[in-house]
């Protein structure tokens, strides 16, 4: 299993160093106020896939706080529960065994 995994993940490398190395030519990126940016494409283009990918992790935080925050209030909430009962186990009393007459 581990070949197959390093195998695919050395494809995906070759697929994308390939990609790079064909989009070279140089963009322009025109901005407002005669302001404007020149770079290569595979640049462009890998600055703004990595600015979605930061912009997504930054959309998906507050989701993965609150799941964190009600997780911990949940385990706080089983551990009252486990030992509320062991306690009530404690406090009960042991009844001796009933004998038939």
């Amino acid at each position: 299993m581990r070949i197959m995994t390093w195998t695919v993940r050395l494809l995906i490398f070759l697929f994308l160093l390939a990609f790079a190395a064909k989009n070279v030519a140089p963009v322009v990126l025109n901005f407002y106020f005669d302001l404007s940016w020149q770079a290569p494409l595979v640049v462009v283009l890998f600055a703004f896939f990595a600015a979605g990918a930061l912009f997504g992790m930054i959309a998906m935080l507050s989701t993965l706080l609150r799941q964190r925050r009600e997780l911990l209030r949940l385990r706080r909430e089983s551990r009252g529960h486990a030992r509320a009962e062991q306690a009530a186990r404690a406090a009960e009393p042991v009844r001796p065994p009933a004998v038939d007459a």
